[in-house]
Protein backbone atom coordinates (compact mmCIF):
# COMPACT_ATOMS: atom_id res chain seq x y z
CA UNK A 1 0.00 0.00 0.00
CA UNK A 2 1.30 3.17 -0.57
CA UNK A 3 1.24 5.84 1.64
CA UNK A 4 -0.32 9.46 0.92
CA UNK A 5 0.55 12.45 2.56
CA UNK A 6 -2.13 15.06 3.38
CA UNK A 7 0.17 18.53 4.33
CA UNK A 8 0.14 19.59 7.47
CA UNK A 9 -2.68 22.49 8.20
CA UNK A 10 -2.58 24.46 11.53
CA UNK A 11 -5.39 27.21 12.71
CA UNK A 12 -4.64 29.19 15.62
CA UNK A 13 -7.50 28.41 18.94
CA UNK A 14 -9.87 31.63 19.57
CA UNK A 15 -7.93 31.75 22.85
CA UNK A 16 -4.79 31.98 21.40
CA UNK A 17 -5.75 35.00 19.15
CA UNK A 18 -7.70 36.77 21.69
CA UNK A 19 -4.54 36.25 23.80
CA UNK A 20 -2.22 37.60 21.24
CA UNK A 21 -4.64 40.51 20.67
CA UNK A 22 -4.59 41.60 24.02
CA UNK A 23 -0.94 40.47 25.29
CA UNK A 24 1.15 41.50 22.28
CA UNK A 25 0.29 45.35 22.96
CA UNK A 26 0.54 45.24 26.29
CA UNK A 27 4.15 43.83 26.19
CA UNK A 28 5.21 46.11 23.56
CA UNK A 29 4.13 48.61 26.24
CA UNK A 30 5.78 47.47 29.12
CA UNK A 31 9.09 46.85 26.64
CA UNK A 32 9.09 50.26 25.95
CA UNK A 33 9.32 51.16 29.72
CA UNK A 34 11.85 48.79 30.85
CA UNK A 35 14.41 49.29 27.80
CA UNK A 36 13.64 53.03 27.71
CA UNK A 37 14.28 53.29 31.54
CA UNK A 38 15.08 55.99 33.10
CA UNK A 39 13.79 58.09 30.70
CA UNK A 40 10.16 56.38 31.10
CA UNK A 41 10.15 56.44 35.05
CA UNK A 42 8.96 59.65 37.11
CA UNK A 43 10.75 62.55 36.64
CA UNK A 44 12.14 61.00 33.18
CA UNK A 45 11.36 62.91 29.68
CA UNK A 46 9.25 59.95 28.30
CA UNK A 47 6.76 59.48 31.37
CA UNK A 48 4.27 61.69 30.58
CA UNK A 49 1.58 60.51 29.31
CA UNK A 50 2.09 56.74 28.39
CA UNK A 51 3.95 55.20 31.17
CA UNK A 52 2.56 57.30 33.76
CA UNK A 53 0.55 53.86 35.20
CA UNK A 54 4.08 52.61 36.40
CA UNK A 55 4.43 55.11 38.78
CA UNK A 56 2.19 53.31 40.52
CA UNK A 57 3.21 49.91 39.86
CA UNK A 58 6.96 50.70 40.30
CA UNK A 59 5.96 51.11 43.55
CA UNK A 60 4.25 47.67 43.61
CA UNK A 61 6.55 45.97 41.95
CA UNK A 62 10.07 47.45 42.88
CA UNK A 63 11.94 45.56 39.93
CA UNK A 64 9.85 47.78 38.10
CA UNK A 65 10.44 50.82 40.29
CA UNK A 66 13.77 53.27 41.29
CA UNK A 67 14.67 50.44 44.32
CA UNK A 68 16.19 47.79 41.20
CA UNK A 69 17.23 50.39 38.89
CA UNK A 70 19.19 52.42 41.65
CA UNK A 71 21.10 48.91 42.50
CA UNK A 72 21.50 48.12 39.10
CA UNK A 73 19.68 44.82 38.94
CA UNK A 74 20.08 43.84 35.36
CA UNK A 75 16.68 41.12 35.48
CA UNK A 76 14.21 44.06 34.85
CA UNK A 77 16.45 44.97 31.42
CA UNK A 78 16.98 41.06 30.35
CA UNK A 79 13.33 39.84 30.96
CA UNK A 80 12.40 43.57 28.98
CA UNK A 81 14.77 41.94 25.90
CA UNK A 82 13.76 38.22 26.46
CA UNK A 83 10.13 40.06 26.35
CA UNK A 84 11.01 42.07 22.99
CA UNK A 85 12.34 38.51 21.38
CA UNK A 86 9.19 36.80 22.73
CA UNK A 87 6.65 39.49 21.10
CA UNK A 88 8.49 39.76 17.68
CA UNK A 89 8.00 35.69 17.78
CA UNK A 90 4.16 36.24 18.46
CA UNK A 91 4.06 38.82 15.59
CA UNK A 92 5.27 36.52 13.44
CA UNK A 93 2.85 33.81 13.95
CA UNK A 94 -0.08 36.15 14.41
CA UNK A 95 1.35 37.60 10.72
CA UNK A 96 1.85 34.12 9.04
CA UNK A 97 -1.84 33.41 9.84
CA UNK A 98 -3.22 36.63 8.94
CA UNK A 99 -1.28 36.71 5.56
CA UNK A 100 -1.61 33.14 4.35
CA UNK A 101 -4.13 30.87 6.02
CA UNK A 102 -6.77 29.83 3.63
CA UNK A 103 -9.90 27.95 3.57
CA UNK A 104 -8.68 24.05 3.93
CA UNK A 105 -11.23 21.35 3.35
CA UNK A 106 -9.66 18.74 5.78
CA UNK A 107 -10.62 21.53 8.44
CA UNK A 108 -14.15 21.82 7.22
CA UNK A 109 -13.30 24.69 5.08
CA UNK A 110 -11.85 26.44 8.93
CA UNK A 111 -8.90 29.25 7.63
CA UNK A 112 -5.70 27.56 7.75
CA UNK A 113 -1.93 27.98 7.30
CA UNK A 114 -0.58 24.74 5.16
CA UNK A 115 2.63 23.33 4.81
CA UNK A 116 6.15 23.73 6.19
CA UNK A 117 4.98 27.76 6.67
CA UNK A 118 2.71 26.27 9.16
CA UNK A 119 4.98 24.07 10.98
CA UNK A 120 7.53 27.05 11.61
CA UNK A 121 4.71 29.40 12.76
CA UNK A 122 3.57 26.55 15.09
CA UNK A 123 7.04 25.53 16.12
CA UNK A 124 7.86 29.30 16.74
CA UNK A 125 4.74 30.10 18.64
CA UNK A 126 5.53 26.97 20.90
CA UNK A 127 8.69 28.26 21.66
CA UNK A 128 7.61 31.64 22.27
CA UNK A 129 4.74 30.46 24.59
CA UNK A 130 7.36 28.62 26.48
CA UNK A 131 9.55 31.26 27.08
CA UNK A 132 6.83 33.58 28.51
CA UNK A 133 6.06 30.80 31.02
CA UNK A 134 9.63 30.02 32.02
CA UNK A 135 10.47 33.30 32.26
CA UNK A 136 7.08 33.89 34.22
CA UNK A 137 7.84 31.10 36.75
CA UNK A 138 11.43 32.78 36.84
CA UNK A 139 10.04 36.19 37.85
CA UNK A 140 8.04 34.48 40.77
CA UNK A 141 10.44 32.39 41.93
CA UNK A 142 12.92 34.85 41.99
CA UNK A 143 10.70 36.79 44.68
CA UNK A 144 9.87 34.38 47.00
CA UNK A 145 13.90 32.68 46.86
CA UNK A 146 14.59 36.82 47.53
CA UNK A 147 11.68 36.58 50.84
CA UNK A 148 9.53 38.70 48.46
CA UNK A 149 12.29 41.68 48.32
CA UNK A 150 10.80 43.53 45.73
CA UNK A 151 6.55 43.07 46.42
CA UNK A 152 6.77 41.80 50.11
CA UNK A 153 5.60 45.64 51.42
CA UNK A 154 2.61 45.49 49.67
CA UNK A 155 -1.25 44.82 51.35
CA UNK A 156 -2.52 41.14 50.73
CA UNK A 157 -5.07 43.40 48.57
CA UNK A 158 -3.04 45.33 46.56
CA UNK A 159 -0.88 42.31 45.92
CA UNK A 160 -3.46 39.91 44.84
CA UNK A 161 -5.04 42.75 42.21
CA UNK A 162 -1.76 44.56 41.82
CA UNK A 163 0.73 41.86 41.21
CA UNK A 164 -0.62 38.07 41.32
CA UNK A 165 -3.98 38.61 39.11
CA UNK A 166 -2.06 40.54 36.16
CA UNK A 167 1.22 38.20 36.55
CA UNK A 168 -0.94 35.30 36.90
CA UNK A 169 -2.27 35.76 33.36
CA UNK A 170 1.20 35.44 31.74
CA UNK A 171 1.39 31.90 33.74
CA UNK A 172 -2.20 30.72 32.58
CA UNK A 173 -1.90 32.04 28.74
CA UNK A 174 1.43 30.33 28.03
CA UNK A 175 0.36 27.18 29.50
CA UNK A 176 -2.67 26.88 27.64
CA UNK A 177 -1.01 27.66 24.43
CA UNK A 178 2.06 25.55 25.19
CA UNK A 179 -0.36 22.88 25.97
CA UNK A 180 -2.46 23.33 22.46
CA UNK A 181 0.38 23.61 20.32
CA UNK A 182 1.99 21.21 22.32
CA UNK A 183 -0.57 18.37 21.86
CA UNK A 184 -0.77 19.13 17.97
CA UNK A 185 2.91 18.92 17.70
CA UNK A 186 3.06 15.61 19.51
CA UNK A 187 -0.29 14.38 17.37
CA UNK A 188 1.10 15.62 14.12
CA UNK A 189 4.90 13.96 14.84
CA UNK A 190 3.11 10.53 16.26
CA UNK A 191 0.38 10.48 12.82
CA UNK A 192 2.89 11.47 10.43
CA UNK A 193 1.11 14.84 9.51
CA UNK A 194 -2.22 13.05 8.62
CA UNK A 195 -0.39 10.02 6.67
CA UNK A 196 -3.53 8.34 5.05
CA UNK A 197 -2.95 4.68 3.43
CA UNK A 198 -4.67 3.98 0.25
Amino acid sequence: MAATRTPYAHAPSSFTLIWLAISVPLVIWDCGYVLMRPRTMPGGDLHWPLWVPYELYGNVDHVYGWKAFNANNGFTGAQGLLNALETLMYIYYAAVYFASAKPVASLGGKKAVVGRQAAIAVVIAFAAAIMTLSKTVLYWLCEYYSGFDNIGHNSLQDLIFLWIIPNGAWLVAPTIIVYELGNELVDNIVGGSGTKRD
